[in-house]
């Protein structure tokens, strides 16, 4: 009798465990087909960007084709081709991913993370995983970051966008590439030589002072995102315009303070700055000298503060105007 009850037990407990296995079998196919499905609605992805995109996974820092990326346009997801990103929102926070202090209308959705911490930043409309948000860092006036993996994005060029140039020499040309490259709006930064008497210079020419150039940085900016005015306000407000031939501890011609002008525009906005500054106490030594061939630096002066991660030595911000 005991052994009857032990079989009837027995099948009911196969029973059960059968039961429950079907359900589980159901939603594993439905769970396949659903990722089918979202693989033929969505872009194709490699398994490189379904580790970020889908799984979560993040890009080694500095790494990323968009991390020190400056042209203008669109940034779009990856998956689905929703535009989540516009260049004049993107800036240099230095940590190594692409920096957004803003996303286009909702098309960014924010999660609370796994970690219980952080905020997960994704695509609302494919799910698609950026990175995360932070805020109160203070680097932009919106005082928001959205860290995004490059793999997560597609750029998408802006048609017919305006350029203009600017050129600012304020002691060690790092420190001056490390503040403009910051301001939405600009396209590119080239340190360089300009104003001196020998054609394409090498740095330790310059340095030698017989040359006559200032190490100075080139400026390609948008004028429709950024004015001049607002780039010649930075270039006062991150060094000291009353230094004569030197720059902090940096001594010497070539680290002059001087703006070389490409028109009678640029040349009057100059000017009526440092009147502004003279009207405030200061005794400016900043020239402000036609614009003559500037000659590029070598390689490894480009970017040297994004490069090596340091803080500029002797420039630093000081609010003026």
């Amino acid at each position: 009798m005991k052994l009857i009850k032990r079989i009837i037990l027995l099948g009911f407990f196969f029973i059960l465990t059968a039961c429950q296995g079907k359900p589980a079998e159901k939603n594993n196919s439905l769970s396949t087909k659903q990722n089918q499905v979202d693989k033929d609605k969505y872009r194709k992805l490699t398994p490189e960007e379904e580790k970020v995109i889908i799984f979560k996974g993040t890009e080694y820092p500095g790494t990323g084709i968009y991390n020190n990326f400056k042209e203008p346009g669109t940034y779009r997801c990856k998956r689905c081709n929703t535009p989540l990103f516009n260049s004049k929102d993107k800036f240099n926070s230095g940590c190594g991913w692409p920096s957004f202090d803003d996303a286009i209308g909702n098309n960014v959705k924010e999660i609370p993370d796994a970690d219980g911490r952080r905020t997960e930043i994704v695509c609302n409309n494919c799910e698609a995983h950026l990175g995360h948000v932070f805020r109160g860092e203070q680097f932009t006036a919106k005082n928001t970051r959205h860290c995004v993996n490059s793999i997560s994005l597609v750029f998408e060029q802006e048609k017919d966008v305006k350029s203009d140039t600017a050129v600012f020499a304020s002691g060690c040309f790092w420190g001056t590439e490390y503040f403009l490259q910051q301001m939405k709006g600009v396209i590119d930064t080239k340190p360089g030589y300009i104003g001196g008497s020998v054609d394409n210079p090498t740095y330790k020419e310059v340095c030698t002072g017989r040359t006559g150039h200032a190490e100075a940085v080139r400026v390609i900016f948008n004028p429709d995102s950024v004015s001049y005015e607002e780039l010649a306000k930075i270039y006062f407000e991150t060094h000291d315009p009353t230094q004569i031939d030197g720059q902090g501890p940096d001594i010497g011609n070539q680290y002059r303070s001087e703006i070389f002008y490409f028109d009678e525009n640029q040349e009057k906005i100059a000017k009526d700055l440092i009147e502004q500054l003279k009207n405030k106490g200061l005794d400016v030594a900043t020239k402000v000298t036609k614009a003559s061939t500037f000659w590029v630096a070598e390689e490894y002066h480009q970017d040297y503060y994004i490069k090596t991660g340091k803080q500029p030595y002797c420039h630093r911000y000081t609010k003026r105007f």
